[in-house]
């Protein structure tokens, strides 16, 4: 270890990532808490309806999808430490998995969908169904962007494991686990609250 507290790339004391990310964490973080609070405000006035609406949910493809992102982060961590390691190869190979794990989510996300819309189920059906498609839409916004994150954090690994300069690999897999802990959430009030 150096006088720095510098070990594998990662200083002691240092928060990982950017400053800026944080923010836009935190605000989306707010933002999500407001969604978790007006879901819990219709629950309140139509708890039969929802009770009821949640039935009609595929519980087996919401906890695919759980699984799906879980292991999905855990690849990405695994390749952020490989990339610490000086190990872009098999970083660029986490994190591709990860990826395949998180295009995995987007396709059940897509069937279930689908099933909801050939069932004659729309985010106009009724109050439950609004926050559903509502919700898991914006959330699914939020699994393309990270994709889109972690295909741009792949493409740089390599150059990264040389300049030691993890703070946008960090960031990268940051935003990702964002997506995980929300969907952790979103999977709970939707489709196993009763």
């Amino acid at each position: 270890m150096s006088a720095a507290g510098d070990v594998s790339g990662f200083k002691k004391g240092r928060v990982p990532g950017e400053v800026g990310l944080w923010i836009l964490i935190f605000g989306d973080l707010i933002v999500f808490g407001l969604f978790f609070g007006t879901f819990a405000y219709y629950y309140l006035q139509q708890p039969d309806l929802f009770r009821a609406a949640q039935g009609e949910l595929n519980q087996i493809l919401g906890l695919l999808n759980t699984l799906l992102l879980l292991t999905s982060s855990y690849l990405v961590v695994k390749g952020l430490n490989a990339a610490r390691r000086g190990e872009g190869v098999p970083a660029q190979r986490w994190t591709l998995a990860a990826i395949v794990f998180g295009l995995g989510f987007v396709a059940v996300k897509a069937v279930e969908y689908s099933e909801k819309i050939q069932a004659g189920i729309y985010p106009v059906t009724n109050d439950f169904f609004m926050l559903y498609f509502g919700f898991t839409g914006i959330h699914l916004g939020h699994v393309i962007v990270g994709l889109g994150a972690l295909a741009f954090l792949r493409a740089r690994l390599p150059n990264m494991a040389e300049s030691q300069n993890f703070a946008i690999a960090e960031g990268c897999t940051i935003f990702w686990h964002l997506v995980d802990v929300l969907w952790v959430v979103l999977f709970a009030i939707f489709y196993l609250h009763r």
